[in-house]
Formats: structure tokens, C-alpha cells, sequence
């Protein structure tokens, strides 16, 4: 574990599953978050700095400023919490469809970001032309062989989301431009602060389908259901986009399988048997 020089007022705080995090006072005497863990991957707290960067761009929606950064911590902005109000759950869901409408330059990586990270998970964000290439070989394909690898997937399984990789063409719906994606938006980093605004958080940022934001979001709880209300006002999503839920909610659940093993595997089966045709 290792802090900003000079720090003080070192208080625990939660963090999430990978990394210690810590309230402390820079020794500018600005107030901090801190998230540090032995032996983080090279480059890690940069790629998350570069997407909070990324996401706060268009000016949409909050994210923490970068106040340090090293290879072996992450110094951000103090965001006093609070719960969201039925304000900053439509606040989230309309700057959600504005962050997605300022768009990216490919399908992938937008420049500085490298490849995706959740934990010590990574995969790549190499460009691809078209979507659904990139959904299947950049994260569908290798983590169902992750998964499998491992044991948290089945062959089945495996061989399931094969075959849904194989008719991702006409299972994405109409094609769209790239979004620009949080690219792990579940319920948990979405923070309120202290007047009930919505901040976004602990982003693994790529250009990408934007109903992967959304489906990810319901898949462990939307903060409101005013969020995706507000959304579909600002940018109403392409005709059978409720059929396509589950199609991307495979995404984090063979994530999860690979991370942490449990039932994410046969969850993740199920879904791919769905579509698998």
C-alpha cells in the first residue's frame, strides 16, 4: 500500500473488491479519495484518470477531478456522499445520453485509455470497424475462454457464446455510431453527493454500443427507474432494444464469471443459450 507523499489524516474508507481507499489531506491540503493495492497492473490508475477525463468532457456529468496519480495510487477529488433524489436520477439519465451522444472515434480504445481493466481483468480495446466485431472479439470470445479456462464456464456454455458471436450481425440491431461508454456502469459506480447529484466513477471508458451502459445498469439495480425514463427522452434507443438487454448483460456477466466464479457462469449460459439460435 502506498499514499501521496506528505499526506495526513489517514481514515479507511470503502473502496470496492480490488483496492484498499482511503479519505486523507494532500499536503496541499486539498481532501482526497485514495485507491492503492499492492502490485496494481502497469499503467491501471492512469487508464481509469484518462476515462474520468474522457467521460467528463462533454460537460455532461461529474466525475471526480485527478488531484495525484502515480503507478501505485489514485488521488481524486473528495466527494461528499449523499443519496440520488428523483433530480439527479434524471440529471443521470439524460447526461448519460448526452456523454453517449459526444460519441467516439472508433469501436475501442479512444486514444490513452489502452486496454479494458476491471481488476486485474484485461482485456483489449484494439478498434474495430464494425460493432458487432468488436463485441464478439473483443470481449465476448476471450472471456468465454477465460471462463471456461477456469472452470466458471461450462463447454456448453462456451460453446453457446459461440454461437451468438456468430449471429451477433443481426442480433445488435441497426447500426449506430460509437458511444462514448463508461463501460462499467453497475449501480455501485454511480455516487450521489451530499445535494443528491449523481457523479460517475471507476470507469473502464471505450468507444462502444451505448445499450451496453444501460443493460449493465439494470442488471444489479438502476438507481431509479426515472434514470432510463430520462434517457429514452433525450435519446430514444432503436426499435427491439428491450429484446437486447440480456445480449449485453452477457457482457458483465462473463466478467463476473471470470472474476468470481459462483453462478455467473451458468447465468452467463443461460443468456448465451437465449440467443444462440
Amino acid at each position: 500500500m502506498t499514499l501521496p507523499p506528505g499526506c495526513s489524516r489517514v481514515r479507511p474508507v470503502g473502496g470496492g473488491d480490488i483496492n484498499e481507499a482511503f479519505q486523507v489531506l494532500l499536503a496541499d491540503g486539498s481532501e482526497a479519495f485514495v485507491k492503492t493495492r499492492a502490485e496494481p497492473g502497469a499503467g491501471e490508475y492512469a487508464a481509469e484518470a484518462a476515462g474520468l477525463s474522457w467521460l467528463a468532457e462533454p460537460g455532461a456529468l461529474r466525475t471526480p477531478r485527478v488531484l495525484d496519480l502515480d503507478e501505485r495510487y489514485l488521488a481524486l477529488q473528495w466527494v461528499p456522499g449523499g443519496r440520488l433524489d428523483e433530480v439527479g436520477a434524471e440529471e443521470l439519465g439524460q447526461g448519460l445520453a448526452a456523454t453517449h451522444a459526444a460519441g467516439a472515434p472508433c469501436f475501442g480504445d479512444p486514444g490513452g485509455i489502452g486496454p479494458a481493466r476491471f481488476g486485474a481483468l484485461q482485456l483489449s480495446n484494439e478498434s474495430c470497424e464494425h460493432w458487432p466485431a468488436f463485441y464478439a472479439e473483443r470481449r465476448l470470445l476471450p472471456l468465454a475462454r477465460r471462463a471456461h479456462g477456469s472452470g466458471a464456464l461450462s463447454a456448453a456454455g462456451a460453446s453457446a457464446v459461440a454461437r451468438v458471436c456468430e449471429r451477433l450481425p443481426e442480433l445488435v440491431g441497426p447500426a449506430e455510431p460509437p458511444a462514448r461508454l463508461h463501460g462499467d456502469l453497475w449501480s455501485g459506480n454511480v455516487m450521489a453527493d451530499a445535494d443528491g447529484r449523481p457523479w460517475l466513477i471507476d470507469p473502464s471508458a471505450y468507444g462502444g454500443h451505448r445499450e451496453v451502459d444501460l443493460a449493465m445498469l439494470r442488471l444489479f439495480g438502476a438507481p431509479s427507474p426515472r434514470v432510463l425514463d430520462a434517457y429514452l427522452e433525450r435519446a430514444p434507443l432503436a426499435h427491439g432494444w428491450q429484446e437486447r438487454v440480456e445480449l449485453y448483460q452477457l457482457l458483465p456477466l462473463l466478467v463476473h464469471a471470470v472474476l468470481f466464479g459462483g453462478t455467473y457462469g451458468s447465468s452467463a449460459e443461460r443468456v448465451a443459450r437465449r440467443y444462440a439460435g
